[in-house]
């Protein structure tokens, strides 16, 4: 089992290059936060949560103490989602997608990533008999959504949907077509992946999704 200690959170979040920037009492508060929101959210501390609730309790630690100490709303979370935006690096998953076999690779390497990387809380629909050229899935229930709904701060998880545009919107050869979220108010996040002879401009046109 991983630690869910607010220490080593932290330093396995998005987080882990701004966090030691800030000033020592803000750390802290971050940390003390970081304390009460785990034992209100235990249930969701399991190991297959690990580096999601990393994430999860970390944002929501540091948006509300940065506004304790000052900033107001709109600094705080533009201070969160900007840092936690600029940590992606989604380079090495545009040097994958070249490869003529990246859908193969996704359909296999992404469903068991998931299994492996979700606790309690989640589901998942697969299509497994979808086209070679198309990798779809849909997430029907989602701990970003749940934990993040309940304390009426759905922005930080779509904040944290945006994480995927960053990851997966210019994959060469790949459209990433996503139409809804949870925390952006769907029914279901759906995402799907479409490959193509030509990149992007040769013929089709990439989507703008969310």
């Amino acid at each position: 089992m991983k630690s869910y200690v607010p220490e080593f959170m932290t330093a396995a979040s998005r987080y882990q290059n701004y966090f030691p920037s800030l000033p020592p009492k803000i750390q802290r508060e971050v940390y003390a936060r970081m304390d009460e929101l785990l034992e209100e959210e235990k249930a969701y501390c399991d190991k297959g949560n690990y580096a999601h609730m990393c994430q999860i309790i970390t944002s929501i630690a540091l948006y509300e103490v940065l506004q304790k100490n000052g900033y107001s709303e709109e600094e705080a979370y533009r201070a969160v989602s900007e840092e936690m935006w600029k940590f992606l690096d989604p380079r090495g998953m545009q040097k994958l997608a070249k490869v003529p076999f990246f859908l193969t690779l996704m359909k296999r390497i992404v469903p068991a990533g998931f299994q492996k990387g979700s606790g309690y809380g989640w589901h998942y629909t697969w299509h497994p008999d979808d086209p070679k050229n198309m990798f779809r899935f849909e997430c029907n229930a989602c701990i970003y959504h749940q934990i993040l709904g309940r304390r009426n701060l759905l922005k930080l998880g779509a904040m944290c949907c945006h994480a995927d545009i960053i990851n997966y919107g210019n994959l060469p050869y790949t459209d990433f077509i996503r139409t809804r979220t949870l925390c952006q108010g769907g029914d279901v996040c759906d995402f799907c992946f479409v490959r193509h002879e030509t990149d992007a401009g040769n013929g089709w046109q990439r989507t703008k999704s969310i």
